[in-house]
């Protein structure tokens, strides 16, 4: 009282001649420091109040109109629409007045506040929508904005956001530049713009659009089609909750008619099933988990336990079993709807009253928190002070009465919730310690729940949750036998982004439990593989289609594949790519172990020799050209990502080199393999490819022991001369074998190996140390060649 400003009107007067009682305007100074501002920086709103007829009873559309329409004499944009947001403010401080006078029922608060804002949403959207008209030409189009939640209900509170989407008929063009969406989305972002305005008259509403479809991440502005097909594939419980509240507050009403009448299937279905109160038990966890917090879960009036949000699942849940064959239960007001829930008994008397009490309970206390600041706050203080007066303002005489009436109140609600919804579910036996296996089970947990729902924020259909539930324990259980369960997971999700369609691929892996078997193994036995699959996700089905997996490919239905393909000189990405499958094939039949060591190794060589073949006939196609293979590939024993040892026997130099490097370029379909020359004659140093007498004359006259010895494995590939170098070189092999000190030069050969590669570890050098592969390869290559034994597989 002491910053009243002198003069009229003068405030102990007009206190105790007041139409509500001298109480009535003192409660409200004492609770609220915004509405005390808003007089003291106004005070002919007193003069205004003090008509009888102003506070007396609620004020209806037509009269706030009128009253809005008196206030803004000059255009209702002018500063910004400051006059729209003046009067919503004195609407705000004599609705909140009435109430705390008692003076009007919850439902005759809530209906004004919900009615304030339709008016001030409808004059926002007019005078933008007439600019728009003016400055950019019509779109044959109607527009429409539903309103979801409490303002969808008629329920909006002191400080509530206003849930709203925006709509507009059918695509088309305005102008040769414009197109219809683009012509409603500047219309809509206008509307939001206006809103989030903020001055010394304070603000509208806060608008939110986050429950359009794809929330933030979706147009602003959608068409009728284009909202009917997402709810159709995508739409999910939490958005049928949100629809059962929505109903259209300006715009076309044609058009909203028409999107209800689409939609109504889906917000009411037919075949509800139970599960969606599973659904609606795990939304509610989350809240609380994510949201409230346990600290609060007993302050949080709105989203704590057993507050206005359980009423308001309860009452939405069985509104989405029973709307569909009940049709008086389409109704967006939660108080409307109670009777009839225990008129169908639905609900008990009881039941249906704890929660009619309940609700109006706790509106009154969120009320009375909101009207002090009109800040969005559901949680009680926790200072006695504030606890008292908050107490004292609903009529209480202290904190302790009214916290035992709260705790009453909120203790019916929650048992409602439970036995209509369900107690929070137990996890299945073994299904939390199963988690063990990670590292870190919670995060491996919120991984596992990313899956289903991937890491954007686009929204997921209820289908692809479902069909994961069933996938989950499976993957659970394969991962288990992993031998690094973190990074196999990390992989299938890597796997999972990259496939894309996460409901086909759920789907398949549920219904073909050997492929998920096959992912996991390979995810954890195979880097290499693991990035393979990702990059190329379709070789999934490509390589185990058919049974691919179960035999073996030579060389010759490689090569019949190859040449289905249109690869050409410079066009070699589909050897590669061809490459790369069945290398992905092979790398899955050793992980799932259906074919022995030495089967992999030979279709390893499989795949390389009709890679090699099939270079042949493009770059060397009247077969001038020899190739040899030594070393492994020779002797079929590749593994992988080895090189292939080769001889090149003729004089087409430049078709050698374009092999070569056809081989081993890489491109975005990965390489075919590398090759290396370097066991010609002179090594590096001679030249690619010799003719097969000057081969003869190196091998006998210049050749060293381990240049004749690795022709052990000399096996000729393709090209005209191929038998005639085999013959020659078994020829010198077999003479060379013959010589007395043979095995002194090879054990010396094999000792200088071992020292000049070897770690010095005789457990970890396996390949090059005592009794590793190389002795065991130069005992046989020994005896081999002494015994005249020529076998390039032996």
């Amino acid at each position: 009282m002491a910053r009243w400003p002198a003069g009229d009107p003068d405030l102990r007067t007009t206190i105790e001649s007041f139409p509500l009682g001298e109480h009535a305007l003192l409660h409200l100074l004492a609770v609220s420091s915004i509405c005390a501002e808003r007089l003291v920086a106004d005070p002919q709103i007193l003069s205004w109040l003090q008509h009888p007829d102003v506070c007396a009873a609620r004020r209806g559309h037509g009269r706030m109109l009128a009253d809005l329409r008196a206030a803004t004499s000059e255009s209702i944009s002018a500063q910004n629409f400051r006059a729209l947001r003046v009067w919503k403010g004195r609407e705000m401080l004599r609705i909140a007045l009435r109430e705390v006078a008692e003076a009007a029922s919850l439902e005759e608060t809530t209906a004004e506040l919900s009615q304030l804002a339709e008016i001030c949403v409808a004059r926002v959207l007019e005078h933008w929508d007439a600019e728009l008209r003016q400055r950019l030409g019509s779109p044959d189009a109607e527009f429409a904005v539903l309103a979801f939640g409490k303002l969808g209900g008629r329920e909006l509170n002191h400080s509530s956001d206003i849930d709203v989407i925006f709509l507009y008929s059918d695509e088309g063009q305005v102008s040769a530049n414009l197109t219809n969406h683009e012509w409603f989305n500047r219309l809509a972002t206008k509307v939001f713009e206006t809103f989030a305005v903020k001055d010394s008259a304070g603000s509208l509403f806060r608008m939110d659009l986050r429950l359009r479809p794809e929330g933030s991440a979706g147009p602003m502005t959608r068409s009728l089609e284009s909202i009917e097909n997402y709810y159709s594939g995508f739409g999910e419980t939490w958005e049928r909750l949100a629809l059962i509240k929505a109903r259209a507050i300006c715009g076309s009403d044609e058009l909203a008619y028409d999107f209800f009448r689409r939609h109504q299937p889906f917000i009411y279905p037919k075949s509800a099933s139970a599960e969606l109160l599973d659904e609606i038990a795990a939304i509610k966890r989350r809240i609380e988990r994510d949201i409230v917090g346990h600290e609060n879960l007993d302050r949080n009036v709105k989203l704590g336990v057993g507050g206005i949000r359980e009423v308001e699942f309860v009452v939405q849940a069985l509104q989405l079993l029973h709307g569909a064959r009940n049709a008086f239960l389409q109704e967006t007001s939660t108080l409307k709807v109670l009777p009839a829930l225990a008129d169908l008994e639905l609900l008990t008397a009881d039941e249906a009253a704890h929660l009619n009490s309940g609700y109006r309970f706790l509106r009154r206390v969120e009320h009375r928190l909101q009207i002090e600041a009109e800040q969005q706050t559901h949680t009680l203080p926790d200072d006695s002070a504030s606890l008292n007066l908050l107490a004292r303002s609903l009529g209480f005489p202290a904190a302790e009465a009214f916290s035992a009436t709260l705790r009453q109140h909120m203790r019916r609600v929650r048992i409602v919730f439970e036995r209509v919804i369900s107690a929070r579910p137990q996890d299945k036996p073994g299904a939390r310690e199963r988690l063990d296996i990670f590292s870190d089970p919670v995060r491996a947990e919120k991984s596992l729940g990313e899956l289903a729902q991937g890491r954007s924020s686009f929204h997921v259909a209820p289908r692809t949750r479902q069909i994961f539930g069933k996938l989950r324990p499976l993957l659970l259980d394969w991962l288990a036998e992993a031998a690094d369960p973190d990074a196999t997971l990390t992989q299938f999700i890597r796997f999972v982004e990259a496939y894309g369609l996460r409901s086909m691929l759920f789907e398949l892996l549920v219904a073909n439990p050997r492929l998920l078997e096959l992912l996991v193994k390979v995810f954890d036995a195979s880097r290499v593989g693991a990035d393979l699959l990702i990059r190329r996700p379709q070789l999934l089905e490509e390589v185990t289609r058919g049974g691919m997996l179960d035999r073996d490919v030579p060389v010759a239905r490689h090569l019949e594949a190859l040449r289905s393909t249109d690869a050409a000189a410079g066009k070699l990405d589909a050897v590669r790519a061809y490459k790369q499958a069945q290398f992905l094939r092979i790398l899955l039949r050793d992980v799932l172990g259906l074919a022995e060591l030495d089967v992999l190794q030979a279709e390893h060589s499989a795949l390389a020799e009709a890679c090699v073949i099939f270079l042949h006939s493009i770059f060397a196609p009247a077969g001038d050209l020899t190739i040899i293979a030594l070393g492994k590939f020779g002797g079929s024993e590749l593994s992988y990502g080895a090189d292939l040892d080769v001889l090149f026997v003729g004089e087409n130099t430049r078709a050698a080199q374009e092999i070569v490097t056809e081989m081993g370029r890489t491109s975005s379909e990965g390489s075919i393999a590398a090759v290396d020359a370097r066991l010609r004659p002179d090594g590096e140093k001679g030249p690619l490819t010799s003719p097969l007498a000057a081969y003869e004359r190196y091998y006998r006259n210049r050749a060293q022991l381990w240049e004749i010895q690795a022709l052990t494995r000399a096996r000729a590939v393709c090209g005209r001369a191929g038998a005639d170098f085999i013959e020659m070189a078994r020829r010198v092999w077999a003479a060379v074998g013959q010589g007395a000190d043979l095995f002194a030069q090879i054990d010396a050969m094999r000792e200088r190996i071992r020292r000049d590669r070897g770690t010095g570890s005789e457990i970890l050098d396996f390949k090059t140390g005592l009794g590793g592969m190389i002795e065991a390869e130069f005992l046989v290559q020994a005896l081999q060649m002494r015994a005249g034994v020529w076998n390039p597989s032996f």
